[in-house]
Formats: C-alpha cells, structure tokens, sequence
C-alpha cells in the first residue's frame, strides 16, 4: 500500500513520517518545495527531517547584551536625527516592540531543551507573536521568557500554538510596567518582488540585529524543521535576502514604511556536503517568512480559542507518487478513504487516483506544494482546482471545509 498523506489539509504526522524529502529548487523554473531550516537558536544538535532530507541545524546559544546595528549617531557631540523613511529611523521606532525570547524545557519529549528567538508585540495585552518552533521547547515544564532592547525581562506564558503554520502567541505574565506598542500590520498580498525589506531579531542571541533586503520572491512553497522534533510546517511564504540566521525566527519582516509584512522563520543554508545538506554556514541570502496576513489571521484564533483551525479539502495524497502534481490516493490506507465521503473534494467530484496540478492560478507540483497552498487560505474559500483523469485535463470548484486544531 503506497504512503499517504492524511485528509488534507490535515496536520502532517510528527517527525516527518510519511512525507517525502522536499527536493531543491531545479534550474527548470518548478516550484518545488525549499529544503530549509528553522530559523532558530538551539542548544542541542538533533537528528530528523522530512524523509531524512532536511537537516537541523544547532549553534550553541551565546546570548549577548551586545547589538549589531547601531541607529543613531553623533556630530561633534549632537545626535544625527534619522529620517522617518530611512532603515535607521525605521528601525530605531520598531526596535522597542521586538523581543528576545528564551524557551527552556523538555519541550513534552521528556528531555531538556532550549532556544533562543524572536517576537514582536502584537497588541496593547500584551500578546507577542512568534514561531511556534520557537516556543515549542517550553512546553510542559519548561519556562519561556521576553526580553525587550531597554533590558527588561518579563516572564510569559503560552496562549496558544499552530504547529502546521508554525505560528504561536505568547503572553507576558505582567504588563503593569511594560511599554506596549504593537507594530503596525501590513497588506503581504500587496508585497511586490524588489519591495524593501527590513528584518529584526536575535540571529546567534545577538539581541536587536537589523538587516536589510529586498523581496526576492513571492509564494515559495516552503516546508521547514527544526530541532524540538515538532511537526513539520507548511508556508506559501515570502522569500527575502535581507540576513537572517539561527535566533531571527519569530522576529519582523518589515516593509519600507516599517509595517510587518512577514514572520521571519526559515533559511536555507549553504551546503557543506554533510548528510543533510545543511552544513555550518549562515544566511547565503534565501529567507523566508510566513505573510503577515496569514499570520494575523492564525494568530487571531488562537488568541480566542487557543486552537488553530485549517483548511482542509478532504484528501488522502499518494506520497510515492513522482510525477508533476499531487496524485489522489487510489486505495484506503490508516488515514482513511483517499476522498472523504461528503468532504469538500467529493462534493466537488473529485477521485481516488486524480492528479491535482493547480490550485487557482498556482501549479501544484507536489503534495507539500498543496498543503502550502490550502494554508495560506481560510475554511470557507472557494478555490478551483486543475486535476488530470486518465489523461485528460478537468477543473471543478471546491469549498474548502475546516478542521479545529494540531493532529
């Protein structure tokens, strides 16, 4: 019985099982899913990936007091005022609302962890937005804390988690001294590629780094790890060569009027040759980040209910399958019937063995690409799906249904 992928949009199983290895981009212009890294600082080296084909990559958390850019200056003793456009003046308003975040713990695996991110405040409640790989190692037993550029550190607490849009919301324990003010939410579907970027976070605990870019590209498939052998995610994400590192993850992209346009959370690091082609190195200039539309959205329902709800089309996905597309099981397998009986995708006529290879105007090359796709819209859109049937090509209007929660 070949693998399947259950109920898509369901959470993919934990660990990677059952997924296949995200191939590197390919010279011949297909969008297929990036082989990256979770953009974040950890202490331990672990093994793991996506079919073996992503590799974790750990650097020892050496937090410092110290920051890597410096936004104002002096004149023969008088302060340089930054203009309000410039990267200095963008940064030197935003810095005050980015957060280092520190989560230790066993992470609910029953052995110690911990990893150093970044957030961004989100509202005057003192809600902080973030990766959820970024906190996952708090869990249980564990601690997670935020520190602001003035120094101050407040405890805090987790409010709710998304594991597939590696999205989270945390909370700080008390706010009665704490200067609040959420940094302003941009429109990511408005992003054009060559728009400025601007990231901020705490690459290598180096608290308050700020880089610079532009938006390298736009709707990048990306299927990302990380150490805490959480789940993988899945994100239709923006693609930015401002530097980011170990630690950025969680943290701001901004836009050149200093709006969040994304959540910095992966990287693809230059290739040493080791197993899992991840190597040692740092930023070769291929970030990517969740856009801030999807994240705002994710972040909304978590801070009501404190469960994340997906799209879902209601699908078992052939995971052998190596042609261009994601093929519709053809036999029932441990994830159930390959369409759902009055799920979305059987309401809309769709069948076991089908090869799906666009959604919208999107080409669908893979399973992950799919997954990606699904989850950068809502319960409820309707979409239109391009799939082949015995060699002739098809389009049908699917509803997409909903699911409440990681699986």
């Amino acid at each position: 019985m070949p693998p399947t992928q259950p109920g898509w949009g369901g959470a993919p199983p934990p660990g990677g099982g059952g997924w296949d290895a995200a191939p590197r981009p390919s010279g011949n212009g297909r969008r297929r899913m990036g082989t990256v890294l979770a953009a974040t600082l950890v202490a331990a080296l672990l093994g793991g990936g996506i079919g073996g084909g992503i590799g974790y990559w750990a650097a020892e958390n050496d937090d410092s007091d110290d920051t890597s850019t410096t936004v104002s200056g002096t004149q023969d003793g008088q302060k340089i005022e930054n203009p309000p456009g410039s990267v200095a003046g963008i940064a030197d308003k935003a810095l005050p609302s980015v957060v280092t975040i520190e989560a230790s713990g066993d992470g609910g695996t029953g052995g110690e962890g911990a990893a150093t991110g970044t957030g961004f405040v989100y509202d005057k409640q003192g809600h902080i937005l973030t990766n959820n790989h970024v906190v996952a190692g708090a869990e249980g037993a564990g601690s997670l804390t935020a520190t602001f550029s003035n120094g101050k550190t407040y405890d805090a607490e987790v409010v709710g988690q998304a594991s597939g849009y590696d999205v989270a919301v945390i909370k700080l324990a008390d706010t009665a001294d704490a200067t609040l003010t959420p940094l302003p939410l941009g429109d990511s579907d408005k992003v054009d590629v060559g728009d400025q970027t601007i990231a901020i976070g705490s690459p290598f605990g180096l608290s308050g780094t700020v880089t610079t870019g532009i938006v390298s590209a736009k709707n990048r498939p990306v299927a990302s790890g990380d150490a805490t052998g959480q789940q993988e995610s899945y994100m239709n994400a923006l693609q930015t060569d401002a530097s980011i590192n170990p630690g950025n993850s969680g943290g701001p992209l901004l836009d050149h009027a200093g709006n969040v346009i994304g959540i910095n959370s992966a990287i693809r690091p230059a290739d040493n040759g080791g197993p899992f082609g991840g190597g040692q190195g740092g930023s070769i200039g291929l970030g990517f980040a969740i856009p801030i539309n999807q994240a705002d959205w994710v972040a909304g329902k978590l801070i009501e209910t404190g469960e994340p709800v997906y799209a879902i089309i209601g699908v078992s996905v052939d995971n052998s399958y190596q042609g261009k597309g994601a093929k519709v099981s053809e036999t029932e397998s441990a994830a159930g019937a390959p369409v759902t009986p009055g799920g979305p995708a059987d309401e809309a006529g769709l069948e076991a063995g089908d090869v799906i290879t666009k959604l919208d105007d999107n080409i669908i090359d893979s399973g992950p690409t799919l997954i990606a796709q699904l989850w950068s819209h809502k319960p409820g859109d309707q979409v239109e799906i391009t799939y082949e049937r015995g060699g002739d090509e098809q389009t049908t209007e699917v509803t997409l249904g909903e699911r409440e929660g990681d699986q």
